[in-house]
């Protein structure tokens, strides 16, 4: 199972958020390219990335943090503010290894039709769940789409990769939603990465156990708390 830390960019800082909620902000550094280097010291070899200014503005905002990020030499995953095709071509172009869709995927089912069948796996779908529905617009808009089903659709699109969160425990280090997670495991053929939740190696080994299996973890203010480092994550699970 592979091991993402992450790092979400606000201000060209890094940052967690509680629950999504740009009102509840803790930063953790003001470098993030000298934080990139410290994971990939501790083994890290892929970098879960979030553009939180992107995903309320609409456009991909943070452009010299991820150029910092990608010039540590790690693939890394962005989201946030991706919105239309040459957004995707900015950001991959930038030297980023897959973008994230997220509110796109769900204002434009032609574009998100094109983008996967046009850059295939560097698009990946990040579906962020609030009681179950789908949530857009960073967050702070719910529609009405059950997220589970959304997935199912993307997928016989041309999805092959989906970024699970349930928005209810991201940043509260009370664990993830493991039934949350594993309904979108049996979709067979997806590949998905679990986000939200973890606060302890427990909650990772409960990830990994799940059936069918996950791809990978993201894990964010667990490390930048000490609850457990990347190097011991990487070693146990990866």
């Amino acid at each position: 199972m592979l091991i993402l830390p992450a790092i979400d960019l606000l201000d060209g800082k890094c940052v967690r958020l509680l629950k999504g909620d740009y009102s509840q902000v803790t930063v953790y550094s003001d470098s993030p390219g000298d934080q990139s280097a410290k994971f990939k010291e501790e083994g890290a070899t892929f970098l879960h990335i979030v553009d939180l200014d992107g995903a309320k503005l609409g456009k991909p905002t943070n452009v010299d943090s991820v150029r910092q990020i990608v010039e540590v030499g790690l693939p890394i995953e962005l989201g946030g503010g991706i919105r239309t095709l040459q957004d995707i071509e900015t950001v991959l172009g930038l030297g980023v290894h897959r973008a994230i869709l997220g509110t796109a995927l769900v204002r434009n089912p032609a574009l998100r039709q094109e983008a996967f069948r046009l850059f295939g796996g560097r698009v990946v779908a990040g579906i962020d769940a609030r009681n179950g529905k789908v949530a857009v617009e960073g967050w702070e808009e719910e529609s009405t789409i059950d997220a589970f089903e959304f997935a199912q659709r993307i997928f016989d699109e041309g999805c092959r990769t989906v970024i699970a969160t349930d928005i209810a425990t991201d940043g509260t280090l009370t664990g993830p939603n493991l039934e949350f997670l594993q309904r979108f495991t049996t979709i067979s053929g997806l590949g998905v990465v679990a986000s939200g939740g973890v606060g302890t190696m427990q909650d990772l080994a409960a990830i990994k156990a799940i059936e069918p299996p996950v791809e990978g973890a993201i894990v964010g203010k667990a490390i930048y708390e000490s609850r457990f480092t990347v190097r011991e994550a990487v070693s146990a699970f990866q």
